[in-house]
């Protein structure tokens, strides 16, 4: 898949500095950058050993994608065992999704492509995940009712995430992966509950905290200093 035209013996020193160089999130709470203290410093290690590589950052992504789609078969699977090796298979894939993008930026080879891509198999793997952990732990317990809530759960969450690039649409905000640093959380979520067997927690935690960040980003763009800045676009 295409990336920059640049190859990584255009570029022999890797900036690991430029890679790391990423700002954060509008809507994380400062403090909590689970990407900053755990996963960019593990990607970090695999950049350095793909740079010199022909390995695409693109390649990376999709890399990231198939460890994802196979912890979520994990969780489907709906056993102790499985909800463990599909949570860790989760972290993994989150960490692997980070590098893609550092070691993009260390060779200078960004694209609008790699970005959309990354933004793409990121939501799909989320939403198997999700699914996954629903479905898996109504197999593993039987219990009808969280299988509603997880399913609930998940039409909240991609309705947040829906609504949060609506707006950043409508703002003309650039910066495609801003939400990196909340789904960073989210998948670190899903490997401690995978990794404990409270599989069922999962279910009932995130349709609360998805409702919130509904409301949080409805009222957000309801404020008067958002409507002027809307009103202040090119072309509103």
């Amino acid at each position: 898949m295409p990336n920059a035209t640049s190859s990584p013996d255009s570029a022999p020193e890797l900036d690991l500095r430029n890679a790391f160089g990423k700002k954060e999130d509008r809507y994380t709470i400062r403090g909590l950058w689970i990407n900053r203290a755990l996963n960019r410093p593990l990607a970090g290690l695999l950049v350095r050993a793909l740079y010199r590589t022909r390995a695409t950052p693109n390649q990376v992504t999709l890399a990231a994608f198939a460890i994802g789609l196979t912890g979520a078969y994990f969780f489907f699977r709906g056993r102790p065992w499985a909800f463990a090796l599909g949570g860790i298979l989760a972290q993994l894939s989150s960490i692997v999704d980070c590098a893609d993008g550092m070691l993009a930026r260390a060779r200078g080879q960004a694209s609008e492509y790699g970005a959309a891509l990354d933004l793409m198999l990121d939501r799909i793997n989320e939403y198997f995940l999700l699914a996954g952990m629903s479905l898996g732990y109504y197999f593993y317990s039987g219990r009808g009712r969280l299988l509603v809530l997880g399913l609930l759960g998940t039409a909240l969450y991609f309705l947040e995430t829906t609504i949060f690039y609506l707006m950043n649409s409508a703002r003309g905000n650039p910066r495609k992966g801003e939400a990196a640093e909340n789904r960073g959380w989210l998948i670190f979520a899903i490997f401690v509950f995978g990794v404990t067997n409270r599989v069922d927690l999962a279910v009932l935690i995130l349709p609360p905290i998805a409702v919130v960040a509904v409301l949080i980003l409805v009222v957000d763009f309801c404020r008067p200093r958002s409507r002027a800045a809307y009103a202040r676009r090119p072309g509103a």
